[in-house]
């Protein structure tokens, strides 16, 4: 895992930061080591750490729920689009017969 966030690989590292941010916050050695020597150690802790203002650093419940559902919804119409144009499944169809029993 760190490796990967100090590395950048896969563009992970601010993700892998964010979630680890709070508990580096209190030991912060572990955080220290996915550091890039780019980046000031200044900057790093204004970027990753608990804000001086004690808000949390993330959207609030509601917004991070309805942005998660979003995510998945484009998935799994991504997902049936693809099957729909490439395997004989009429997916979407199926989709929406699901839909006028569920809201007739």
């Amino acid at each position: 895992m760190e490796l990967v966030a100090w590395s950048n690989a896969f563009w992970l590292r601010n993700a892998i930061a964010r979630e680890r941010g709070i508990v580096a916050y209190r030991a912060w050695v572990p955080f220290e080591r996915i550091r890039p020597a780019s980046i000031p150690q200044g900057e790093w802790e204004e970027r990753f750490a608990w804000p001086a203002n004690n808000k949390p650093p993330y959207l609030p419940l509601a917004q991070r729920i309805v942005r998660g559902a979003i995510g998945y919804v484009i998935v799994i119409l991504g997902v049936s689009v693809a099957l729909q144009v490439f395997t004989p499944f009429h997916v979407l169809a199926w989709l929406g017969e699901l839909m006028k029993m569920l809201c007739p």
